[in-house]
């Protein structure tokens, strides 16, 4: 079906990229050079490598979940809900938030490849309330996922995204009025009280062959109590100085970690990069995600957990593992969390 491949950018939108800095020759830029692989490497050597013999890249036992009623949180709740990998559900100040929901099992155009982890899907739109603000921080089918968002249409109210990745929503029959694309240093108040900001993230983006033709951004998201920093997927870079130079401290930094290599260390961050971000941003708290779902890289699944939290105890940083489901308490994320992965067999 290629519906659920997208639709490229339209003459109208190609025209108005065509007027920005971060834009040029067709594609989005990244703020420095951002090559796909390390050199001296290539896609023939990397896929000989991926499809290679790699231990424990798959849990053992299923990911062990917490089954929480989202449609019956109390009112003055503020809680984070992780769902795996890169998708979870915000309430926060009366409001109801979701980031880049994958539900539909896979996480790959190919029927039956890149399955979730047993256990890992068990959440899926039905479980969810009504959506005041859909965020998708970009298009790879690891964070925008076709079957999700055409389940989620009818429950959400408003979406925010990079630019260019409203087009795949139009294309996919949403309501434009619902939909707000905006480039790195714009700033929206969907709602009294909140600010969400999209900043730089050092990745691409891309559903098929065309790459980097819409825009992957982080967000800050202010809210009257709160302020989060939810991180989608990025390389290490000069932008977390800046976002925590410019909108610092964070109640909570949500962090990419997992599905990443020495074969591509650009595009996704290394758990010891993790830490130093969450020292950037000057969070208070940071909970690393990416992880835990899908299996995108070689490295042991339970790696970026048992890794970040060694380095984070080590450099006294307050890091947040909550179970796929478990409640995370946003007036106090920072708590000592159970290292549940421990608990999974690792041989």
């Amino acid at each position: 079906m290629k519906k659920k491949y997208g639709q490229a950018p339209d003459t109208h939108r190609k025209a108005y990229f065509n007027t920005l800095s971060n834009y040029k020759n067709g594609q989005f830029q990244n703020q420095i050079p951002t090559p796909a692989l390390v050199e001296g490497q290539n896609m023939l050597k990397v896929l000989w490598h991926f499809f290679g013999k790699h231990t424990d890249t798959t849990p053992t036992s299923p990911i062990p979940f917490i089954n929480t009623d989202l449609k019956q949180l109390r009112p003055e709740e503020n809680v984070l809900v992780w769902f795996g990998h890169s998708s979870y559900f915000i309430q926060v100040d009366g409001k109801k938030l979701l980031v880049d929901p994958v539900f539909s099992g896979n996480a790959s155009p190919v029927r039956g490849s890149v399955k979730a982890f047993p256990g890992a899907n068990h959440y899926q739109v039905e479980d969810l309330p009504d959506i005041d603000l859909l965020l998708i921080s970009h298009d790879h089918w690891d964070h925008l996922d076709y079957q999700t968002i055409q389940l989620l249409q009818p429950k959400v109210k408003k979406v925010i995204c990079g630019l260019g990745v409203a087009q795949h929503f139009e294309y996919w029959g949403w309501n434009k009025n619902k939909l707000t694309e905006k480039n790195w240093y714009d700033s929206v108040t969907p709602f009294e009280g909140f600010q969400v900001t999209l900043m730089p993230a050092r990745h691409f983006s891309g559903r098929l062959f065309n790459r980097n033709i819409s825009l992957w951004t982080s967000y800050v998201l202010q809210t009257p109590t709160k302020k989060l920093f939810l991180g989608g997927d990025s390389g290490y870079g000069p932008q977390f100085k800046e976002i925590g130079e410019r909108f610092g401290p964070f109640d909570l930094a949500i962090l990419e970690c997992g599905q990443y290599n020495e074969r591509w260390p650009y595009i996704h961050s290394l758990p010891d990069e993790v830490v130093k971000e969450a020292r950037e941003l000057k969070a208070a708290a940071f909970m690393p995600v990416h992880n835990s779902k899908f299996k995108l890289a070689q490295h042991p699944w339970y790696e970026p957990l048992h890794q970040v939290t060694l380095l984070a105890e080590a450099a006294h940083i307050p890091v947040t593992t909550p179970l796929i489901g478990e409640k995370v308490d946003l007036d106090h994320p920072g708590k000592v969390w159970e290292k549940w992965w421990e608990k999974l067999s690792h041989k």
